[in-house]
């Protein structure tokens, strides 16, 4: 009997869909925190490059390999904070859209309260995760690191000439811009790291407005 009532009652089927729907779009999110994403720098390294000596290319490509295990936490963190953002993006502003019309359209049926309901409250808690946990300042600062450090990296291989006039100097300037990013970079985490009072805080600020 009850599976036949959810059959013929459109809110209940409307609820169900909204959270199907829900839960499989957040599969990219879950699949972002367990794949590791590979480097692709691509075309010759500094292993290769014309520029400088042997003892400076063997410089360079060290401490290319001993950052290159930051770059790949820059890339994969990258990736997850853009899913969550656009993510949380395609659910909050269709339901602000569509909770006013839903209001109105709402019958004395249990599930159209619940589907309003549930649509204002998975939204509210989606608002309070993109802002508590800054989401998209994570996803600004690990993208604006990894992006920095190639562009200095392409530039230390194409025109060294723009750090030094010499080897030793460019070597030595380039080292320190790279050692810098990851500073800027690790800052910028630790900043946008949320305490705990402060996320509860964003909660019910949301749950407050709904």
């Amino acid at each position: 009997m009850l599976s036949a009532d959810l059959t013929l009652n459109p809110w209940a089927l409307a609820l169900i869909l909204y959270v199907m729907l829900a839960a499989l779009t957040a599969l990219p999110i879950f699949k972002a925190l367990s794949r590791k994403i590979e480097l692709h720098p691509g075309g010759p390294s500094f292993d290769s490059a014309a520029h400088f000596s042997e003892s400076g290319r063997e410089r360079l490509q060290q401490n290319y390999e001993r950052i290159r295990g930051t770059l790949e936490f820059w890339k994969n963190k990258a990736e997850l904070y853009k899913r969550m953002h656009f993510y949380i993006l395609w659910w909050t502003i269709p339901s602000s859209v569509i909770i006013p019309f839903l209001a109105q359209a709402s019958t004395e049926d249990a599930f159209s309260k619940w589907l309003i309901t549930v649509i204002s409250g998975f939204s509210a808690i989606l608002l309070a995760v993109h802002r508590s946990f800054k989401v998209h300042e994570n996803y600004k600062s690990f993208r604006e690191g990894e992006s920095n450090f190639y562009d200095s990296y392409r530039r230390m291989l194409d025109r060294p000439a723009t750090f030094g006039k010499d080897e030793e100097t460019q070597i030595a300037a380039y080292f320190d811009e790279v050692e810098n990013l990851r500073k800027f970079v690790r800052n910028a985490e630790i900043d946008n790291t949320p305490a705990l009072e402060q996320a509860k805080s964003q909660l019910k600020d949301e749950a407050s407005k709904t």
